[in-house]
């Protein structure tokens, strides 16, 4: 199959790497020119340093030449570029193509999915679909056992995505609920960096499995609100994707989220981190999501409070601690 992926990140080498030695033709572009010059030279991505870039990978910084004649087309850019991304794929793109978003997030000004980005952006008759859960680039890079969600209404066009990108160290599930799948994605990057506050505060273990527990039910909420199936929030895209997120060294808003809780301004535990986060990107449409469905999200708001309105964690934690009694329900 001939694949092309818009991205040069962690997460579009990794895949990259991946798909080449699964016998596809694979072509990455990238906005980034010095960085794609770098990674045709040495074949390293600088933020995995041990994954070696197979020389059938080529790069071109046309995207008219990475989207012509591409049986699907990847995209793994951070959820705030995606739009821009697909404007300039748009005039290249044909009936038929098949548009895998590997990104995480919501659009804060129209709450659209990526998914939905993409295809209010691209003209041609295409089927997009959601590649989404418990992933890590630097363990997929590594060809360690991982699982993840080809999400697409049509399950066919599902199906021919998990024969792409199923392997021996990739297994992959289809589900039909796009929009599940995708908020998944997107919310439980906020509970991840909740979870690094809570032990950057220094809090312990049972604070960690509530935060997610109860951030899970949260997410569900709302997803339940919008017409998602509840199922999708226990299996991989949300339970997965949730426990890896707030629990692992490799987790960028695990990492950022402890910063802030250590004392560190948010500016500042970004830059540290030296990655897009995506949770900080997410906040602004879950707020709004909750504000516009009613739903009840202390723990969204909580982290809102903290990166966007200067609140003292501590504080924040004893609100939510203080919170009237009530029974455990989703």
């Amino acid at each position: 199959m001939n694949l092309g992926i818009i991205g040069a990140g962690t997460w579009g080498m990794a895949l990259a790497r991946m798909l080449s030695n699964s016998g596809h033709q694979v072509q990455v572009w990238s906005a980034n020119g010095p960085e794609l010059d770098r990674l045709a030279a040495t074949r390293v991505q600088k933020n995995l340093p041990n994954m070696i870039i197979p020389e059938a990978v080529t790069f071109t910084k046309e995207m008219k030449e990475v989207c012509t004649g591409k049986d699907m087309l990847v995209f793994a850019v951070p959820s705030v570029y995606v739009r821009e991304a697909a404007r300039l794929a748009n005039p290249y793109i044909t009936d038929g193509q098949i548009i895998v978003d590997v990104g995480k997030g919501i659009e804060a000004e129209t709450l659209m999915t990526l998914s939905e980005v993409i295809a209010d952006e691209v003209k041609a008759d295409i089927h997009v679909v959601a590649l989404s859960g418990p992933t890590h680039a630097e363990e997929v890079a590594q060809d360690l056992p991982s699982a993840i969600i080809s999400a697409c209404k049509d399950i066919a066009i599902a199906e021919k995505v998990q024969d792409a990108f199923m392997n021996s160290c990739m297994r992959v599930y289809t589900n039909t609920d796009v929009k599940g799948v995708e908020l998944c994605g997107a919310l439980k990057n906020i509970i991840a960096l909740a979870s690094g506050m809570s032990a950057g505060l220094g809090y312990g273990d049972n604070a960690k499995a509530a935060l997610i527990t109860r951030g899970l039910a949260e997410i569900t909420r709302l997803g339940e609100k919008l017409g998602c199936r509840r199922e999708t929030f226990a299996g991989l895209a949300g339970m997965g994707d949730l426990i890896v997120t707030a629990t692992s060294m490799h987790s960028r808003n695990n990492r950022c989220g402890y910063l802030i809780g250590q004392g560190y301004e948010t500016k500042d535990a970004i830059k540290r981190v030296g990655m897009v986060v995506e949770g900080i990107n997410a906040i602004p449409a879950a707020v709004a999501f909750a504000d516009k469905y009613n739903v009840d999200m202390p723990i969204v708001r909580a982290v809102d409070a903290i990166v966007n309105h200067q609140a003292d964690p501590r504080a924040v934690v004893a609100s939510l601690m203080e919170r009237d009694k009530r029974t455990e329900v989703y």
